[in-house]
């Protein structure tokens, strides 16, 4: 029998039993079943793990330490501890400081100096639905203008509220009444009685805003998150954009902030800190003010276009200067154009008596066309032509009349108290009967915020005074 591993004269297979290496690199012998293997050349297990730890150090720097520590471990010396590092730094102290328009400040500081100046609104009104009456609940935002307790908001957030509740950040609740409030320019005045000594917002000027200039706003996100603070920057200024109602708002300030059901009503600050803008609508896939669908576009009212209208209801309970002509009108249908063969625009369905309108040469019948130069193309965009002007203002009325074209000059009158409602839409005088013993239209429209109305009676959509000289 041979004395090394192998096979004998007679055919037998031998092998002799070692313990295994200590090398832990090195491969174990083969099973007695396997066929035989020619002898490996051993390396040496020192070498192996500079071999590991230089390929580490190939890998990272970090790698050349996991290589010695590797090496440590096949070594048979004990583990070392792992050092996690942390980076101590002293908290930053916020200065809370008031905006002055000159000095840049941090969306920290914007929070820490106006947070106290933002409010939360919660309202409840009832609803009318078939013959069930039910109460239903609204949340938005505000902020406050005057230390006596004057606040601002959108208009939407508390139209057709029966109580109206203000919440100060340090967690107050007050009863709110209504100053006054406008639709058409979305915006409504508030007043909290009892308290004194309120921060107010500092109000900016909303032309001097430009395109990438940071902005931030302050408000009730989605009715739950309370005085949640979001930012971003102005992506273009000077937009005009339709609302879920219809209504067209131009001039509005595009945002990417953050704006969410429950922001509605609250400040859109600038990098200086100051308020140049309201919060009020975000554009849906479909065109219309929605909460839904489209992300980082949100919309503002600029400062500017209704400091005059929340100074007005603060003075007087009522927009002062509001142009009035004393007519109501409707659109001018297709069919309006196929069966009488009138052009695009809006038509006369009543006049006023003594009304700038009636003075002017205006009648029943008469199509609006053109106010000046710009062209009328119905009656919310009439209306809104219309509330460009002042009163006392003189405008050119082209009217289609019997098939001809007349320019008229009107003078606008002063839209009254006694005409504005609580959102500052006309409340027409009572259908009179006409020298006819007709009844005219004067169903007041509720949504353009101007004196125009909606006729719903359809025997004045046709031009009676075709017939009757009216």
């Amino acid at each position: 029998m041979n004395d090394q591993n192998g096979f004998d004269n007679n055919g037998v297979y031998h092998f002799n039993y070692s313990a295994q290496p200590s090398d832990p690199w090195e491969q174990p012998q083969q099973s007695p079943a396997a066929p035989p293997q020619p002898p490996r050349k051993k390396k040496s297990g020192a070498g192996k793990v500079v071999a590991l730890v230089l390929c580490c150090a190939l890998v990272g720097g970090g790698a050349g330490v996991g290589g010695a520590a590797a090496y440590s471990a096949l070594a048979g010396e004990p583990k070392g501890e792992t050092t996690i590092y942390r980076n101590e730094v002293d908290p930053t102290a916020v200065t809370i400081k008031q905006a002055d328009g000159l000095t840049p400040m941090s969306l920290s500081e914007i929070s820490a100096a106006y947070t106290d100046s933002c409010v939360c609104i919660s309202v409840t009104a009832v609803t009318q639905q078939g013959w069930y009456q039910y109460e239903s609940a609204g949340a938005g935002s505000g902020f406050i203008i005057s230390e006596d307790g004057y606040i601002v908001t959108n208009y939407h957030v508390i139209d057709g509220a029966t109580s109206i509740k203000v919440t100060l950040n340090n967690g107050d609740t007050y009863d709110a009444k209504l100053v006054g409030g406008e639709e058409l320019n979305d915006v409504a005045v508030l007043k909290i009685d009892g308290v004194s000594g309120l921060k107010p917002v500092v109000l900016g000027d909303s032309d001097d805003l430009v395109v990438g200039e940071q902005v931030c706003t302050i408000g009730n996100a989605l009715g739950t998150l309370s005085f949640s603070q979001t930012s971003g920057h102005v992506s273009s200024t000077g937009r005009s954009i339709t609302m879920s109602d219809g209504t067209v708002m131009t001039n509005m300030i595009q945002t990417d902030c953050t704006i969410n059901s429950g922001n509605s009503g609250g400040p859109l600050f600038d990098s200086y800190g100051r308020v140049v803008g309201i919060t009020s609508a975000k554009l849906s896939n479909n065109g219309q003010s929605s909460q839904a669908s489209i992300e980082g576009i949100g919309f503002a009212i600029p400062i500017n276009d209704v400091v005059g209208i929340v100074t007005d209801f603060m003075e007087y309970g009522y927009v002062t200067g509001r142009p009035y002509m004393g007519i109501t009108v409707q659109d001018v249908t297709q069919s309006d154009m196929q069966r009488f063969g009138w052009p695009q625009g809006a038509v006369v369905t009543s006049v006023e008596e003594g009304s700038c309108a009636q003075k002017a040469g205006l009648k029943q019948g008469d199509v609006i066309t053109k106010i000046d130069d710009t062209e009328i193309t119905g009656m919310n965009q009439m209306v809104s032509v219309k509330n460009g002007y002042k009163a006392g203002q003189t405008a050119r009325i082209t009217v289609y009349r019997m098939g001809e074209e007349a320019v008229l000059t009107l003078t606008f009158d002063e839209q009254e108290n006694s005409t504005q409602n609580s959102g500052g839409q006309p409340q027409e005088p009572a259908p009179q009967p006409t020298s006819s013993g007709n009844y005219g239209g004067q169903y007041p429209y509720g949504g353009d915020g101007g004196d125009e109305g909606f006729n719903s009676n359809p025997f004045n959509s046709f031009p009676w005074s075709y017939f009757f000289g009216w």
